[in-house]
Formats: C-alpha cells, structure tokens, sequence
C-alpha cells in the first residue's frame, strides 16, 4: 500500500480547504512541512517576525473572506504569534496559525522547545487542537477553517508534534479531504426589520454607522443603496470607510463629534459600540438615543448600551430588507432638515480649520500639510494601511477611501506593528486580484520600528509597497534635532537612560536609507516639492518596496478636540 507522512497530509487538507496563502518563518520540525504546502500549489511567503507573518496572514483572510495560514515553530515561535492571534481574534477576522511541536516522546522529560501549545494558544482563538494520529488530520483541520470563518470570524490553532509531522500511514487510512464550506446564512426577524423602518421613518435626527463589519460582509452595494435611496447622513468607523465612498456628500464625517452626540437614532451596521465608537453613552451620544443594531454575532446584541431593537443576520440580507422597507414608504430624508443643516454647518467648519492645516507648508511639516499632498498624488483607490498615534488617527480623516476593504489599520484592539505585516499581505492581494492597484503604507516612525525588518520580505518577494514613514522623532512626540544632540552630549553614560525622555526616539532617523541594504531608491523629505517628487518616483518602482522618509515637527499634533479620543471610565 502507497504511503503518506503527516506534512503531505496537512498540506493537501489545506489546499482542499482553500487555503492559498502561507505565511511563516521555518526551522525545526516544520521545515518539511513548508515545502509539503509549496508542492501542493500553496504561496509560502516567509516572513522575518513570527507576529508580522501573523498579521499579514489575517489581512489576507480580511481581504479574501477566507483564511490564509500562519506556519510557525515550536516553542517561542508559537508565543511570539499570540500578539497576532489576539488581534485576529478581537479585529473578528479569519486565520489559522499551526505550530509544530516537541516529539511526544520527548514531552515531559525536557524536550527542545518543549511547551504546552494548545493550552496557551486556547486563550487567543476559537479553536485549539492537537490531531492525535496521522488519519485524522484532515478532519481537525477542516473543522479549523470552518470555525474561523462561521459565526463571529476568529482564529484557530493547530499542533502538530514532530513525530506526527515525519510520521507515515497508508494513505487509504486517511479520513477524507472535504472541500470548504461556506458560512450560513442567517435571516433576521421580520418584526425587528419592521421596528428598524419604524424608527428610522420617525427619525429627526438619523445617523447610519457603517463598520468593518459591513466591509467584511461585502455588503458595499446594499449599504450605498440604503444611503443613495434615503439620504441619510452617515459616519464610517476606521476600516468601515469605502463601504461608502469618504467622498460621498452624504458622509458626515467632519461632524463626527456633533452626529454622535445629537442623533435621536442610530443605524449601527456591522460596528460594535467599543472604545471606537465610545460605548454608545453619554455625554458621546444623546441619553434618549435609540440604537439599531445589526450583527451577525448574538453576543454582540446590546453590549454596553440596550439596542432599541437588535437584529442578529447577515449584514446583506438585513440591510436590502430594510431598503425594501423604506422603498416601500417612499421615504427620503430631505436635505432641506434642520439636521443636514447642522451637520453640513459643522463639516464646513471643520474643512476650514482642516484645510488651513494642510495649506501650511512651513519646515517642519506638519501631520495635515503631509497628508493632504500625500493624497492628493496618489492613484485613486489605493489600498492604505495605516498605524501610529497621530500617524493613524490624522490619516483616517486625511487619507479618504472610496472603494471598501481599502483601509487596514490597527484595529480595534490598537496592536502596534501591524503595518509591514497588513501591507504585505495586501500587495499579494492585489498581485493575485487587482494588480493595477497600488498599496500604500502610511507608518509612525514609532510604528514603524515595530516590524521594519519585514521590508526584506518585500524585496525578496518583489513587492512595489511605498512606504511613508511619517517621522517626528518619537512616541507622540519626540525632541528638536538640536535639542537631542545637546541632551547626548551632555549627559553622562551612566545617567543617559534617566533623562533621554520615554518617549523620545532618535532625532531624523534615516530609515530611507534601509533601502541601500538592498540598492534599491529610498527617499528623503524635508519639503512638500520634495515630497511630490519622491511620491512621483515612488509610483515608478513597480517590482519592489521603497520608503519615503518624511520629516515632521516634533510636536506636530492633531487639531483641537471637543473631547478626549478615549472616553475615560466614571466608575
């Protein structure tokens, strides 16, 4: 009988499954295994940081509707992807990461990279498990991938002991390869569809959320026929954006502050009412505020706040009943409301003290002036990946997004060091999918030195990412050039690390000159003309990475709030 050894088997499983895309850093015991994935026509994409290759495996799965894998040793190589679990598991996106293991018979008695896997995995996924014998493989890793894709998406783990990996059956005995299945689909109640057009009817002042939910759902047509149809003002939480073009007029987003607090009912599309979008409580939003809630996740349903009414269904599937609804009511909310009004007052107000910002072009640049020009020499419908402080928040109200699943950031459990990782694996996107399509990512320098080292994985796999490293020199805020070099040079060596400030990072760091590690162009900016040119020939390079430098004030900030980004707990 024609044997197989347990890396042949896990390789085909996945393949089965859909899986397409890997990515990892090999060594002992799972060597093997990566080049079983490649034979079985899956992309190996090594990477350089166990937690990078776990992020850029989720955005694949984000960006997909399906997961991508994360491949990884045992031991510290499993630890260092938990970061990257947990953020899957809270971002609700779909991955599957599979550990190898110390050999069974080494457990207990101090074997190399000896660790309880599963158990530590368990905390950050939905499901962790340990195939007990070759045969069974498939089995566990269908129902891996089913699980992170139905209900609330998440995470999966898979360990797999070196002696299961290197072991061999007869291939007869191997349970069957099952194909993917998808999602079901859920249907809402009716009655709360019709108690959600009720209340939107007898609305003075709607407001429609769209989440990352809603992007993820590819919901974009339902939900730009809901906003097209009705007129009603709307707001996108960060990955939400593109759902509905930024550009549409009908987006209120420089009235954030004033929706939020003054809609009398809330449409909540796919978005949870977490720290983003502060709880759904006073004194963010009006104490009668109504809220419709629509998630695909019972347990979501009047978290923090109680939904008015709470529809458990597909995102599509509600929504286009409700168009239906409304269509049928021949409702419109008109313009001429004295709520367009004041909204449309309010957003005036803030395009002006926005664009006054980013008309000053004064050395050093500061965080508006950067990304308005920025913006407005890139191609249309990139994809923006985006993370830092002020990097990230300033970029979100800057960096407009027209199409859906064009924005990844840090998300909603705000894990630093995602970007390198997110655009990685958004760049393999395109190149399989929209190959036109250009990947842009828009990095603190703080953030950046997260996972800057990923930049070889781009030049390895030839990767056109630009990157724009939005540099002030520190965490929030770091020191003049000269007050830095006159700070070193006059502290002792001793006492250098009591007063260098924490959040201080070296002054102008040239992380343009990364690129000479690989004789490929880095770019250094100072100037918007020189910003310009270096976007310009950023856009020529087409068959690998480059990063653009750009040197801001040190304490370049965000426009005056009317409250603080975090809505601080009263209890």
């Amino acid at each position: 009988m024609e044997e197989v050894d347990g890396n042949t088997v896990i390789a085909r499983a996945l393949k089965q499954q859909g899986v397409d895309f890997v990515f990892g850093i090999v060594g002992y015991p799972v060597i093997e295994l990566s080049m079983a994935m490649q034979m079985a026509d899956i992309h190996y994409i090594g990477m350089r940081n166990e937690q990078a290759a776990c992020y850029a495996a989720q955005a694949m799965g984000y960006l997909t509707g399906k997961p991508a894998a994360c491949l990884v040793v045992s031991g510290p190589g499993l630890l260092h992807t938990f970061g990257g679990l947990a953020n899957a598991q809270i971002n609700c996106w779909p991955v599957l990461v599979i550990g190898g293991s110390a050999p069974q018979d080494h457990e207990g008695i101090g074997g190399f990279q000896e660790c309880n896997q599963v158990e530590l995995a368990r905390p950050y996924c939905k499901y962790a498990a340990r195939p007990p014998t070759i045969p069974l493989i498939p089995m566990h890793v269908e129902k891996a991938v089913r699980l992170t894709k139905n209900g609330r998406p998440g995470a999966a783990y898979l360990d797999f002991p070196a002696n299961i990996l290197s072991g061999r059956v007869e291939e007869s005995s191997v349970s069957p390869y099952y194909g993917p299945t998808p999602p079901p689909l859920i249907y809402p109640n009716p009655s709360d569809i019709q108690t959600a057009v009720d209340l939107i009817t007898q609305a003075s002042r709607p407001l429609v959320i769209v989440g990352k939910g809603a992007a993820y759902a590819r919901a974009e047509a339902t939900v730009r026929d809901l906003i097209d149809s009705t007129n009603l003002p709307f707001l996108a939480t960060p990955m939400g954006k593109g759902v509905v073009p930024d550009a549409s007029p009908k987006c209120v987003q420089p009235a954030r502050s004033t929706a939020l607090q003054k809609a009398d009912v809330v449409l909540l599309l796919g978005a949870r009412l977490n720290w983003i979008l502060h709880f759904g409580r006073p004194p963010r939003y009006s104490p009668d505020a109504k809220v419709i809630q629509i998630d695909l996740s019972a347990e979501e349903l009047n978290t923090s706040v109680k939904s008015a009414v709470a529809i458990q269904s597909d995102l599509r599937v509600a929504v286009e009943q409700i168009v239906a609804g409304l269509k049928k009511r021949n409702f419109t909310y008109s313009s001429q409301n004295e709520w367009w009004q004041v909204l449309e007052r309010k957003c005036q107000d803030n395009r002006r003290t926005v664009q006054a910002m980013a008309a000053d072009e004064s050395v050093p640049l500061n965080y508006y002036t950067v990304f308005h020009n920025l913006y407005q020499h890139l191609p249309d419908n990139c994809i923006i990946v985006s993370e830092g402080a002020n990097t990230m928040d300033i970029g979100r109200t800057m960096l407009f997004n027209n199409q859906p699943r064009n924005r990844l950031d840090a998300g909603t459990f705000g894990t630093m060091g995602v970007g390198p990782g997110f655009a990685i694996a958004a760049a393999l996107y395109c190149r399989h999918h929209e190959p036109t399509k250009r990947v842009i990512c828009v990095e603190g320098d703080s953030a950046f030195g997260f996972s800057g080292m990923e930049i070889e994985t781009m030049v390895r796999y030839k990767l056109p990412i630009i990157i724009v490293v939005v540099n002030n020199s520190g965490i929030y805020t770091g020191m003049e050039p000269e007050a830095f070099k006159n700070l070193r040079d006059s502290t002792e060596l001793e006492d250098i690390a009591k007063i260098t400030p924490p959040s201080c990072l070296s002054s102008a760091t040239r992380y343009d000159n990364m690129m000479n590690l690989f004789g490929k162009p880095g770019f250094f900016v100072n100037t918007i003309p020189e910003l310009k040119l270096a976007i310009k020939s950023a856009l020529k390079i087409e068959d690998s990475p480059t990063i653009i430098n750009v040197i801001i004030s040190t304490t370049a900030d965000r426009k005056p709030q009317q409250f603080h980004w975090l809505s601080e707990s009263k209890l």
